[in-house]
């Protein structure tokens, strides 16, 4: 990975990123790296966060953020509130989440019997698509070899898993964070991904952001990327020198200012 600061930015107008850890630190979302969305969105960047978070927080995001839209739960979906309409668009029929929300209930209560300590995350009651397991975010940090067992339950059940930086996300379907950027781009940008891709960057910080490291010209992680360095077969090609918050406006401020060089 090279140093952020070798980053090539004049021809980025399109920013994907990542929110848990990537834009927030410690659990919160500070004023330095709030303020960095605010100043992206300013300077006319096209802003589109990609997380794991539920579709009850995205239509938040979507709505009160400085942003063009946001995907959420990995993939699933993309919500856009424009010209006062919210557009939301789904992989997945309302009948198949249904039916893999029931699927995903049993993979609950054998990884839930299985690995003392591990919890269903505090937002899976907004959720529509996933099936979140906390292993550090409002439980005690649960070991390595834990997160592994909660990730065999998924593959078992075959679902696909994902460690985020605090939950492991499993869903059914074959979606993931790199394959809704692509809808997003054709839908709502009227772009091929090889078009996109000549002008888009990633910003992220964990494992489950590896489908954007290995797609995505430019991809970036905040500093605590290296916590997942042994998880990660691809690697982001660029890593900032801070973490969480503090590495995304580190970010945000190397494409301001290069922007207004030119």
């Amino acid at each position: 990975m090279k140093n952020l600061k070798e980053l090539t930015t004049h021809s980025i107008s399109l920013i994907f990123c990542d929110i848990d850890d990537t834009i927030s630190h410690n659990g919160k979302i500070h004023a330095n790296a709030y303020n960095a969305l605010w100043k992206l969105f300013e300077s006319g960047f096209t802003l589109v966060p990609v997380t794991g978070r539920p579709a009850g927080w995205c239509e938040l995001i979507a709505r009160f953020w400085p942003v063009h839209g946001v995907i959420g739960e990995n993939g699933g979906f993309y919500f856009r509130h424009a010209s006062g309409t919210m557009k939301r668009f789904y992989f997945q029929s309302v009948e198949e989440r249904e039916s893999n929300q029931k699927k995903l209930a049993e993979v609950r209560d054998k990884i839930l019997m299985d690995v003392p300590g591990a919890a269903v995350a505090s937002d899976q009651f907004c959720r529509q698509l996933d099936l979140a397991i906390d292993f550090c975010e409002d439980v005690d940090p649960l070991p390595a070899s834990d997160i592994d067992k909660i990730v065999d339950h998924f593959h078992s059940a075959g679902a696909i898993a994902k460690v985020s930086s605090i939950h492991v996300n499993g869903w059914f379907g074959d979606h993931d964070k790199f394959k809704m950027v692509k809808t997003y781009c054709e839908n709502e940008l009227s772009l091929t991904w090889e078009n996109a891709n000549s002008k888009a960057v990633f910003i992220g910080d964990s494992p489950n952001d590896e489908p954007m490291f290995e797609n995505f010209k430019l991809s970036v992680a905040v500093e605590n990327i290296s916590e997942f360095k042994e998880r990660l077969t691809h690697l982001p090609k660029y890593i900032c020198n801070e973490k969480g918050g503090d590495g995304f406006t580190e970010f945000a401020n190397t494409l301001i200012a290069s922007k207004k060089e030119n």
